[in-house]
């Protein structure tokens, strides 16, 4: 499981289909053709499909105000909730499973309540730790935003379509940050040898070999490998700290 992902509301992956439905939208009036006449007949379908599924989605929701968990006198509420509930509900549809039927909708349940007591409980022990995001590291991370979307005008049009800010947006930048401090000072990772990356590598290239794709040399991936290897260390070593914590912690379930 990808820690990170899950536990923080990131919103990069909905930026970028906001931007490419700009971009899309866009191009066709600077081209003078009507929108409709962009779309095959089928987007029409797709998209009621699509808003079915969101309608079915919204229902696992719960109200905003309501408490959903009390972990170490902290309480929960629903919209963090639905905030962990809708990050985890986006990946399993990556995956190409369905989070709407009635078993997945109580798997969805528990894994959202677990993935926020855990999320509170680092945050509870970064903030002991003292943890921070400065100013400066936020802004930085944000101007990356900035030129990976074109500009900030581009940036904040994908804000506004998510109902979103750049307050929010930089909010979930510091939390970011705060995480990866912590998993750095709790799991530090081992130094990757050459033989795991050459293991790992070889792996994948056979994978890739049998679905009929080839992949560059070993010296043009070594070090994206390498990441790939620390931050697996690092999930396995946050996983157990984490289990750590829930078991010395004071947790109440209110859903």
């Amino acid at each position: 499981m990808n820690w990170k992902k899950i536990m923080l509301p990131f919103i990069a992956a909905a930026l970028v289909v906001s931007l490419a439905a700009c971009s899309e939208e866009d191009k066709a009036e600077k081209d003078g053709t009507p929108k409709s006449e962009t779309k095959q007949e089928g987007t029409k379908s797709e998209k009621a499909t699509a808003e079915e599924m969101q309608a079915k989605l919204a229902k696992q929701q719960i109200d905003k105000s309501k408490i959903v968990a009390v972990v170490n006198d902290e309480e929960l509420n629903g919209e963090k909730y639905n905030e962990v509930l809708t990050s985890i509900q986006v990946q399993m549809q990556k995956m190409g499973q369905d989070p709407s039927t009635k078993e997945s909708a109580e798997q969805v349940k528990t894994q959202a309540l677990d993935t926020l007591i855990s999320q509170t409980l680092i945050f509870q022990k970064a903030k002991e730790a003292n943890i921070k995001a400065s100013k400066t590291e936020v802004d930085e991370q944000y101007s990356t935003f900035e030129e990976q979307f074109g500009g900030e005008k581009e940036l904040k049009k994908a804000l506004e379509i998510q109902n979103m800010d750049v307050k929010v947006l930089k909010e979930q930048i510091a939390d970011s940050i705060i995480f990866d401090k912590y998993q750095d000072k709790v799991a530090p990772a081992n130094k990757v040898s050459d033989k795991e990356i050459q293991d790992y590598y070889d792996q994948v290239a056979a994978q890739s070999k049998e679905a009929g794709q080839e992949l560059p040399p070993l010296k043009e991936v070594s070090k994206e490998i390498q990441e790939i290897l620390k931050q697996q260390q690092q999930q396995k070593l946050l996983a157990t700290h984490v289990e750590e914590l829930k078991a010395n912690a004071e947790i109440e379930l209110k859903i």
